[in-house]
């Protein structure tokens, strides 16, 4: 499927033939153009089959409710890493990184378990002093009356930042965590420094090693409430290998840093784009309580997430092999009408905001889902009483990438 940003996508998506259809072409998220065509596969072919594509063959899940019977079928559909793990890439063996989101039960929970305290309620009780000053520093910071990259000097400082808490990281290294993240989940064709699995595991590397420095130290220490004294301290990870270790750490960063940053910036971009919800929003703060997950739904973070079938079975009357490759399409899923009412619209007061599949659901849902909607609810509180106008001053520049659904540039100005 040839995409190129002058093709009229609405008559396009209506026209190819469905066998041409690659709903994974990274071009259809970075032009943001990709939902005529998941349009057409609700409605038409919901269980997609997509024979070529430069990531092998694979069947797309565009409903919620055929999504919801994956995620929730894991005996069936597997996240296993050896098997090829949770996005629509197929990595050479030698460049898998398993942890515990590619990981199936009993391992996975095992795993799991041991991160957990770190988002439980009175852990989040205590973090949000630490993020509403940091929130309220950041903020006070910004630029007065000059365009400056909203993402850069918001989004990535405020994640990073509780990135490096929640690693309990030297701070003044804490960009490296952003840079790694970036690095993990890069697409090699991008055109990118990131150009091969060979490069991006050299740059992995150096942050394998940063972080073993960490462990060693932590693990000849009391245990800490920190994620890498945790790591270390915990029964079914103190042995982990360094690949899982390098793969839980990545998992950590990537699901620590894009789910949040991403939502930061595109909640601007959804309030600029409806004025009425902005205005509806001045008038009553407490709505940010339920536009918070609506950002987080309109927007969906991660794209997709990817099993794999270990046994032959039946989906919406399509028949899905052992070995085949399944790909959810959270970012479809989202926006079916069926499961959701007027899913294209971004309603900040909507009656069930968290009725929405970005965190994923089931054993796999994201394990800082609550923190991520802390960070945001914080962030636009303390907008709210600072700034009367954020004028946006050109439309978000998107990542290349079928997977993070990531926003690299978005240019604003606050008036002084």
């Amino acid at each position: 499927m040839n995409v190129a940003a002058n093709i009229d996508h609405e008559t396009l998506a209506r026209t190819l033939p469905l066998d041409q259809f690659d709903p994974g072409n990274p071009k259809l998220f970075q032009d943001d153009v990709w939902m005529p065509y998941f349009a057409r596969l609700r409605q038409e072919d919901p269980v997609h089959y997509c024979k070529e594509s430069r990531f092998g063959p694979y069947w797309s899940v565009t409903k919620y409710k055929d999504i919801m019977t994956v995620e929730t079928s894991h005996t069936t559909y597997s996240s296993e890493s050896a098997l090829g793990g949770i996005s629509i890439v197929d990595r050479p063996v030698e460049f898998r990184r398993p942890s515990f989101i590619s990981m199936d039960p009993p391992k996975h929970d095992e795993h799991r378990k041991v991160v957990q305290p770190i988002v439980a309620p009175g852990n989040l009780a205590k973090l949000e002093q630490i993020i509403r000053e940091r929130t309220c520093s950041v903020l006070d910071s910004l630029p007065r009356n000059e365009t400056f990259n909203w993402v850069d000097l918001v989004s990535i400082e405020l994640t990073t930042r509780m990135l490096a808490t929640l690693f309990d990281f030297p701070f003044e290294d804490r960009r490296k965590l952003t840079y790694w993240s970036d690095v993990a989940t890069a697409d090699v064709n991008a055109g990118g420094p990131i150009n091969s699995e060979e490069k991006r595991t050299e740059v992995l590397q150096e942050c394998l090693q940063y972080f073993t420095r960490l462990w060693e130290e932590r693990a000849n220490a009391a245990p800490g409430s920190d994620l890498v004294s945790m790591l270390a301290h915990g029964p079914a990870t103190r042995n982990l290998s360094p690949k899982e270790f390098l793969g839980t750490l990545t998992l950590l960063i990537v699901g620590g840093n894009d789910t949040t940053r991403n939502s930061m910036s595109a909640g601007l971009w959804f309030l600029h784009q409806n004025p009425a919800e902005f205005a509806k929003l001045r008038e009553n703060p407490a709505l940010v309580d339920t536009m918070v997950p609506e950002i987080i739904r309109y927007h969906t973070p991660l794209s997709h997430m990817r099993r794999t079938a270990v046994q032959d079975a039946e989906l919406n009357g399509k028949t899905i092999r052992k070995g085949d490759k399944v790909v959810m399409w959270y970012i479809s899923g989202n926006r079916d009408a069926d499961a959701i009412e007027n899913p294209d619209t971004f309603i900040i007061d909507r009656k069930r905001p968290r009725q929405h599949l970005s965190f994923g659901f089931g054993l796999h849902r994201c394990v800082g889902n609550r923190l991520a909607e802390l960070q945001l609810r914080i962030l636009w509180e303390e907008i709210l009483k600072r700034f009367e106008r954020i004028e946006v001053m050109g439309p978000p520049q998107r990542i290349y990438s079928a997977f993070v659904h990531g926003i690299s540039e978005l240019p604003v100005r606050i008036p002084g």
